[in-house]
């Protein structure tokens, strides 16, 4: 997978879109920290509300990445579908921790069979949160090593974000995320094509 071409996709599908997306990183963690700042179960608080703003954020990026315009408030649409993306938070969340418990690695690899969860429940208003969680792992099979490259590409933006004080992972979170979109699309193009493969070799075999 060829990763700068992506980087590159992605900075072209965000031209034009940065100042917006500060503004939707900027809601989401000041009411995220203000949660965790105001009250003794920030914390829950958090938990609660992550799924529907990660669902919500899902959403915009695959909207970009369809070349449509979205809405500041967009940011909230999340929890029209409350209960499917706080279970699906929740239980991703719980996951990853226990795998995390028997070291780092396992949490790791748990957190990355999961990382498409969310933009498979933006794309399936129907699916539930666990089947939703099993179709992540199953589309990364196999694609692992490449997403955590993907990621990794990025850690030269981490440290220069750190050396602004912070301001600069405002652009790179964006910058991430489309990122994250356009894999979620290639490899589950590639399974379609896969699939559609198999369908026409079973003809072909039926044929013979």
């Amino acid at each position: 997978m060829n990763y700068s071409q992506i980087r590159a996709e992605a900075r072209e599908l965000l031209n034009g879109q940065w100042g917006n997306l500060i503004l939707v990183w900027l809601i989401f963690y000041l009411l995220s920290s203000g949660f965790t700042i105001v009250t003794r179960i920030g914390f829950g608080v958090s938990l609660v509300v992550g799924g529907p703003f990660l669902l919500s954020i899902c959403t915009i990026f695959l909207k970009l990445w369809r070349r449509e315009q979205f809405r500041i408030e967009e940011l909230f649409d999340g929890f029209k579908d409350f209960s499917r993306s706080l279970v699906a938070y929740l239980l991703v969340c719980l996951y990853v921790l226990l795998w995390s418990l028997l070291f780092i690695v396992p949490g790791i690899i748990a957190s990355i069979g999961y990382s498409m969860t969310f933009f498979i429940l933006a794309e399936d208003p129907q699916i539930s949160a666990s089947d939703a969680m099993r179709k992540s792992q199953q589309m990364m099979y196999g694609h692992k090593t490449e997403y955590f490259m993907l990621m990794l590409s990025f850690i030269g933006w981490f440290f220069l974000s750190i050396l602004t004080a912070g301001v600069g992972f405002l652009f790179l979170t964006s910058y991430t995320t489309m990122a994250q979109t356009i894999f979620y699309q290639r490899i589950k193009n590639t399974q379609s094509g896969s699939g559609a493969e198999e369908v026409i070799a079973t003809i072909n075999h039926d044929q013979q």
